[in-house]
């Protein structure tokens, strides 16, 4: 790749970069951009495998990840660079990590872990960093539990490793975007679980949260409480501003009854992204599984929240949630695996006449691409193509 142009400490923009900023300021900002922004990329394991490369160890070298990320958004019409990092294998490996395991192929998977024992509670809630340090970790990652020096070693390691890895990456991608005329603006500058997934998906697990609500429920609020000053603070960089977003991967309120989450999850959720909102930090929310439930709820956050819906009927999400916030997602992946190449373009059609008009949405899939597998390569290049084209206002 060409050497970044500089100018003074900053990256010097081509114009085509700088109009596709413009895209995604307009949009954030509440006002009608020249026309819908194309929000597509795919796991780094997707653009591995498009380039030609195998996860099993060419996913550990940062040389072989930028490659691939180039070809992909040369290849791709999003507006985005499209690779994104999402899990650092050898950040994993470094730790011994319990929670993020590569399979037979490479691909890493989250297995459900309990890390804080229902007994722990109350030490939690007193002090949450003191036992996420002496409990979890140690549950968390292999290196750590045998304390000592190997642990002191593995945690500086490990910190170095994640710091320069996203350095190099955040780099190269801005390279990339600037190089194909794309923006420099990612899906967010950092990501964090809301309060009550934190708990759920880190520490107690699914199942055993679930049980939690009902043997335990003062103990749960209180465990949400005690996280919710940790996910503000985790939430915001010095650069986080409403261009710079943090992305909240939402997962347990579907699965809950509603009285539930009113009781459990709504409320930290609810302060969290009030809080970001008051930082002057937007947030870019994955709405996981179906929220049509939670559509009123959703109108209570603050202005402006970017919602990426995986299901739901786009017309009444539009009714409900258009005005307010705004809309991606709800396009089904699925397709562009089993149908044709027209099928594909009509879908998207159909998607973008229902949620397009009047502002407040960027096209963009309802699942997050991660293997090469997932997709006909051929009907997702066609359909990122109709996109930009049909997206004009």
């Amino acid at each position: 790749m060409n050497k970044l142009k500089l100018k003074g400490n900053k990256m010097e923009l081509s114009q085509e970069t700088q109009k596709k900023n413009q895209l995604f300021e307009n949009l954030y900002d509440g006002k009608m951009p020249e026309r819908v922004p194309v929000f597509v990329n795919a796991d780094n394991a997707f653009c591995l495998e498009y380039a030609g490369f195998g996860l099993l160890s060419e996913q550990y070298s940062m040389e072989k990840n930028i490659e691939a990320f180039n070809k992909a958004t040369e290849d791709f019409n999003s507006d985005v660079c499209f690779g994104a990092m999402i899990r650092i294998p050898h950040l994993y490996k470094i730790l011994g990590a319990r929670n993020f395991v590569p399979g037979s192929d490479g691909f890493i998977q989250h297995p459900e872990i309990e890390t804080l024992r229902e007994d722990e509670y109350d030490e939690f809630i007193a002090d949450p960093y003191k036992t996420i340090w002496e409990k979890v970790m140690p549950r968390l990652y292999s290196e750590i539990e045998k304390g000592g020096f190997v642990s002191h070693k593995a945690v500086t390691k490990a910190f170095f490793t994640f710091y320069a890895t996203m350095s190099q990456m955040g780099s190269a991608c801005a390279e990339i975007s600037n190089k194909h005329g794309k923006s420099t603006y990612t899906t967010a500058s950092t990501s964090c679980a809301v309060p009550y997934d934190m708990l759920s998906d880190h520490l107690r697990s699914f199942s055993e949260c679930s049980k939690d609500i009902r043997r335990r429920p003062e103990k749960v609020m209180a465990a949400c409480e005690a996280i919710l000053p940790m996910a503000v603070k985790a939430s915001i960089l010095p650069n986080s501003n409403r261009y710079n977003r943090t992305f909240n991967p939402l997962h347990m309120g579907p699965y809950m009854r509603e009285k539930d989450f009113q009781r459990f999850y709504w409320p930290t959720f609810k302060a969290y992204v009030e809080a970001l909102d008051e930082a002057g930090v937007g947030v870019n929310i994955f709405m996981e599984q179906d929220w049509t439930r939670y559509l009123d709820y959703l109108n209570e956050l603050p202005k402006g929240c970017l919602m990426f819906f995986e299901y739901g009927d786009p017309k009444v999400i539009k009714e409900k949630v258009g005005k307010r916030h705004i809309i991606s997602g709800l396009y089904p992946m699925s397709i562009l695996k089993t149908e044709t190449e027209q099928v594909c373009i009509d879908k998207a059609k159909e998607i973008m006449d229902i949620l397009a008009p009047g502002g407040n949405y960027m096209f963009g899939f309802d699942k997050g691409i991660l293997r090469l597998k997932d997709v006909n390569v051929n009907n997702l290049k066609a359909v990122l193509n109709f996109a930009q084209e049909y997206g004009k206002y």
